[in-house]
């Protein structure tokens, strides 16, 4: 953290004194939100939705990001009306244990990458007091394979986006042509560490719900507008590498937002004949265990908020033991 290589930028900041990084961030855990979060994939949604933490501040900085109001930080400060909670391991920990009194189906870490070193105390100590529901890893999947293996025999789900399969659109749309190569070796480690998909053998259909998903892998395609074919190689290398061992989430939920307003492709939504084209390919593939979206889902209404709820900033000094 004094020269920090964390995340594949590498950008060497001393985030320990207060430095912020190319994530935007110090070496403290720093989150937005902590709620019940009722949008997920059904197996993860469960009744009562996914206990989900929204975490400041990103590494990859996609222009599209509907969470771009936590996550393109400049500095220390947010954009918008979102709140900024500086966390101890204790505080956040407590905002876990809180979510699963509230019946959250599990504890979903939304781009905690670059605040690792943080927030893996707060993972065990969670544990140690009790709690007991799966915690899901919800990555832009650009993050290093070593820093992964932290979370070995931790994390339960891994939910890592594949963004891109193109350099040339990843340089565009992120400032990451080297998006790809990283992108398969964080999910080649989480597939290692996650091998099979586990569901809960419980009668959850009967309720009307998915039954809850206890391990595995989901890798989510958030297909763009304008780019079809590319979405159609990753799922083209991704099933050629894993086949049905671990879920597929194809999403057509892509929305235009301030950023993309001057792109001839981002600044649409996606069309439905652009989607077909991408699900119906998945499904000639032999893709099988996947979720689609049906209906109109181009909405901001699945952006929460960030207003710090379920959150408490703790009196006691929050800088990690590195």
């Amino acid at each position: 953290m004094t020269h920090c290589v964390l995340c594949p930028r590498e950008c060497g900041a001393d985030r320990l004194h207060k430095e912020a990084g190319a994530c935007g961030t110090d070496a403290k855990i720093h989150a937005a939100l902590a709620y019940l979060h009722r949008w997920e994939e059904p197996c993860l949604t469960g009744k009562n939705g996914s206990g989900t933490v929204f975490f400041t501040g990103c590494s990859l900085g996609c222009i599209f990001c509907q969470n771009h109001e936590i996550a393109h930080r400049q500095g220390q400060t947010l954009s918008g009306a979102a709140r900024d909670v500086a966390l101890s391991p204790q505080a956040l920990s407590d905002a876990f244990l809180s979510l699963q009194e509230k019946g959250a189906a599990n504890i979903n870490l939304v781009t905690a990458a670059h605040q690792l070193p943080a927030v893996l105390p707060a993972l065990t100590l969670a544990r140690k007091k009790g709690l007991t529901i799966p915690y899901v890893y919800n990555s832009s999947g650009y993050e290093k394979a070593p820093a992964l293996r932290a979370l070995e025999k931790i994390v339960d789900i891994y939910l890592p986006d594949m963004k891109f399969f193109s350099p040339e659109l990843s340089r565009k749309y992120a400032n990451a042509p080297d998006y790809f190569s990283v992108a398969s070796a964080a999910i080649d480690e989480m597939v290692r560490q996650q091998p099979k998909t586990v569901f809960a053998e419980d009668e959850a259909n009967a309720e009307g719900t998915a039954p809850a998903m206890l391990r595995g892998v989901i890798v989510r395609l958030l297909v763009l507008p304008g780019f079809a074919d590319d979405a159609k190689r990753i799922l083209s290398y991704l099933y050629s590498r894993y086949g049905n061992d671990i879920c597929y989430s194809i999403l057509n939920q892509y929305t235009p937002m301030p950023a993309t307003a001057s792109d001839p492709f981002l600044s649409r939504a996606l069309t439905e004949t652009e989607y077909d084209e991408v699900t119906d390919y998945a499904i000639s593939l032999g893709i099988e265990n996947g979720f689609v979206q049906e209906g109109e889902t181009v909405s901001e209404s699945f952006i929460p908020a960030f207003d710090g709820e379920g959150l408490t900033s703790p009196s006691a000094p929050c800088t990690p033991d590195i």
